[in-house]
């Protein structure tokens, strides 16, 4: 499920197809989004969606490039909860898991014209901490900048 916050009332609202919302997320900060950019919808109706604990939330980051024409790409929620692992699915269907990867596929698809690795990102989604089930066993998430402080701390 895709979804994005009005700039005006922040009402989420459900969009109906990756592509929609790939091309929202796009241009997100020269266009913010609206409700009226959504079929039959204002901020005087009710939120398609309401922010809770009742899913797992992430929030991706705006202005991402668009997955080009013919590609796919699919972010796979990790056991732990600790992160989305972003991969992008070929027209011919192979997985491809990194950039070099990527290159390795235009190089041999020369129908591919037009594109470079440059145009996937692998940036992860947010995970919201606050939305992960609370039976789920986590990590001790510490950041390395946080850990050497730590440690200095100690000294």
């Amino acid at each position: 499920m895709h979804a994005v916050q009005c700039e005006n009332c922040l009402k989420w609202r459900v969009i109906d197809t990756q592509d929609e919302f790939e091309e929202i997320r796009y241009k997100f900060i020269e266009e913010p989004f609206h409700c009226s950019q959504k079929a039959n919808c204002s901020c005087d109706d009710l939120a398609d969606i309401e922010y809770d604990s009742s899913r797992t939330w992430v929030i991706d980051k705006p202005n991402l490039p668009k997955t080009p024409q013919g590609f796919r790409r699919s972010l796979v929620l990790r056991k732990d909860y600790s992160k989305l692992d972003a991969y992008y699915f070929t027209p011919t269907g192979e997985k491809l898991r990194t950039r070099t990867q990527i290159a390795a596929y235009m190089k041999d698809h020369p129908e591919c014209k037009g594109i470079s690795a440059t145009d996937f990102d692998f940036a992860s989604p947010k995970i919201m901490r606050d939305t992960i089930p609370k039976d789920v066993e986590q990590k001790d998430y510490v950041s390395a900048n946080k850990k050497a402080k730590m440690a200095q701390d100690d000294i």
